[in-house]
């Protein structure tokens, strides 16, 4: 047991109801990214409670209550965990104490400077469920100090996280002698949850909660560094980046932020992708469970869907509104604020586990490949003051978001719209994205390259002035924005604001749905973008968006997605397409479709030179379209 005051010290007093509840509301995230201060604070108070039956004091009467009914069926203990090379792993472990023998479920920490402290709640859950738990901090993860924290350097999942996942695992074996092992992981924890049951086939089932399958994608995908994702995960590293990382990998980050050596940076990456092994994978016929966002902001959807289209086994993805860890974060650290309340994505990552853990026939065997959250489809009404009655600014979600399934991913997509990009008007006037043909599914996102525009406008172009944000950004900020979608708070703009000096937009005419409909357009899978592209300079950087604009000319958006060109011929015209990324959204009668490219978001590491012109064209033989997915 770790000393009594260890995580105490680190407390400032007990929760309150209150406390709790505003972190079952609002998630994990605070402002850039950062942990929110009282989800951090319920982790460590619960740990210091387990690590001091005494310290219930310190807990609201509810999660007191928990404590004390998960003591009286297991016994929790803080081991150190060898590794091959004889880094001691922090732990935590909940062991059953009823004959068994009982599952185990394995959670590698997410990349968070609390290490395993921060998902208390899950493992008490679990453990709640009959099963034996290992949380561990990845060797590097944390803050000095606090026992939470492991030793050694951050391999960011790389093959020392793949060989301490199988000592975790041997651990297990000689002290629990389980029935069963499943991984599930948070973040970090679901990307080594991933690589560790392709290396170690004695892994039975993996949920892999905000993940990746292709980290050099979500790196560098486009040729984009993804500089706003990784700037987020340096600061939750729990110290400076010479104490947390070895030579090698101080490297690979000083080569990604030069933007330097960027194909040693993607084939890093792809070491470190559970794509790369997805023979291992299915050869080991590992059931796979996959939760994600659409509009996540440190690994891209096109990726994970990518990932989960390779896989060969029993296998589940649920698509839900919001950004990294948004959905179940919450669940993951505290209990639901109201009575009734139910996390739906972490209650469905449980039933996957006890499906595949347990043997458990709770309706798993029946669910269909694919689930997917319509964005923004939930029903809300207004936040009041409860003094004054004033709205104060929020929604609150009385009805939740509509959710379609399928049995697999290829049948999201039923066709694809095809919109030709028109000269604008008199005056640098808006274009138009008019229909040129319906086709059917097969041409869906399909990566041979550019589509024929038969119908579409003759030749012509439009220039911007490149190297100038505009107002059409991808969000406000890495996870509060998405906090706030999944929330019922998608963001709003104004499409007026975004200046047409550095951007070009397009527009479709009003939206009308077939009779019958429930709205003009259900957009249903990967867009994809066709255009030429020229620039005055020798690289260019186009940010595609696509946005839902209302008749008062606001908009929330769908989708986007940035591409970076290099080694241009100034005066030179580049044939270019490019998949946007991932959507399920339904556009409401008489809304219309727009488009808008420009040349930087603060997402991305852009090539664009500030000032210089970028010209987008069309011609006949190499027609600007926009495939539009419907479903």
């Amino acid at each position: 047991m770790p000393d009594d005051h260890a995580f105490s010290s680190f407390i400032s007093g007990p929760l309150t109801d209150a406390d709790v509840a505003r972190v079952a509301d609002h998630g994990i995230w605070g402002p850039d990214g950062t942990l929110d201060p009282d989800a951090a604070r319920l982790g460590r108070t619960l740990a210091a409670a387990l690590a001091d039956e005494t310290r219930s004091d310190l807990l609201t009467d509810e999660l007191a209550e928990l404590v004390t009914r998960v003591r009286a069926i297991a016994v929790p203990a803080f081991p150190r965990v060898e590794t091959t090379d004889g880094i001691r792993l922090s732990a935590f472990t909940l062991r059953q104490l009823a004959p068994g023998p009982h599952p185990l479920v394995v959670m590698p920490a997410g990349w968070t400077p609390l290490g395993w402290s921060l998902f208390m709640y899950a493992y008490l859950t679990l453990a709640a469920k009959g099963y034996h738990v290992i949380a561990y901090t990845p060797r590097g993860l944390g803050i000095k100090g606090l026992p939470s924290t492991s030793p050694g350097f951050i391999d960011v999942a790389g093959p020392h996280d793949w060989a301490d996942g199988s000592a975790v695992i041997d651990h297990a074996v000689e002290h629990f002698a389980p029935s069963t092992i499943g991984f599930m992981g948070e973040s970090y924890g679901s990307g080594i949850s991933q690589l560790v049951a392709a290396h170690d086939d004695r892994v039975q089932a993996v949920v892999a909660l905000s993940t990746w399958g292709n980290l050099a994608d979500c790196l560098y995908g486009n040729d984009v560094r993804h500089i706003a994702a990784v700037a987020a995960l340096l600061r939750l590293t729990g110290g400076p980046a010479e104490e947390k990382f070895d030579g090698r990998n101080r490297a690979i980050l000083a080569d990604f932020q030069a933007g330097t050596n960027m194909p040693a940076v993607a084939d890093w990456g792809i070491l470190r992708s559970p794509q790369s092994y997805l023979d291992l994978t299915n050869e080991n016929g590992t059931p796979t469970f996959f939760s994600h966002t659409w509009h996540e902001g440190l690994f891209a959807a096109n990726q994970v869907v990518d990932t989960f289209e390779g896989l060969r086994v029993p296998k589940r993805l649920n698509m839900w509104i919001g950004d990294h860890a948004v959905p179940e974060g919450s669940g993951l650290v505290a209990p639901p604020a109201r009575p009734g309340d139910v996390n739906i994505p972490l209650q469905e990552a449980y039933a996957w586990l006890d499906h595949h853990l347990k043997g458990e026939r709770n309706g798993v065997e029946d669910w269909p490949e694919v689930s997917n959250q319509i964005m923004f489809t939930y029903r809300t009404v207004p936040v009041r003051d409860p003094e004054s009655g004033r709205p104060v600014g929020e929604h609150w979600i009385v009805e939740p978001a509509r959710r379609e399934s399928h049995a697999r991913w290829s049948d999201v997509t039923t066709g694809i719209e095809l919109l030709a990009l028109t000269a604008g008007g008199a005056g640098g006037a808006d274009g138009a994205l008019v229909p040129v043909d319906a086709v059917g599914a097969d041409a869906a996102g399909a990566d041979a390259g550019r589509v024929d525009g038969g119908g579409a406008e003759p030749s012509w172009e439009r220039a911007f002035i490149a190297g100038v944000d505009t107002e059409a950004t991808a969000m406000d900020a890495l996870m509060e924005t998405g906090q706030a979608e999944w929330s019922g708070n998608p963001k709003t703009y104004d499409t007026r604001k975004f200046d047409r000096t550095h951007a070009l937009v397009w527009t479709t005419a009003p939206l009308t749905g077939p009779a019958g409909s429930t709205a003009a357009r259900r957009v249903r899978g990967i867009p994809r973008l066709s255009l030429t592209v020229r620039s005055t300079a020798r690289s260019a950087t186009l940010v595609a968006h696509l946005f839902d604009v209302a008749e008062d000319d606001t908009a929330r958006i769908i989708t986007h997605e940035p591409l970076n060109l290099d080694e241009l011929t100034p005066g030179q015209d580049r044939e270019v397409s490019w998949r946007l990324q991932a959507a399920a959204y339904d556009i409401p009668e008489g809304h219309r479709l727009m488009l808008v490219i420009d040349s930087k978001d603060p997402l991305y590491g852009d090539v664009s030179v500030v000032w210089t012109q970028t010209v987008v064209s069309s011609s006949e033989g190499a027609a600007a379209v926009l495939e539009l997915p419907l479903g």
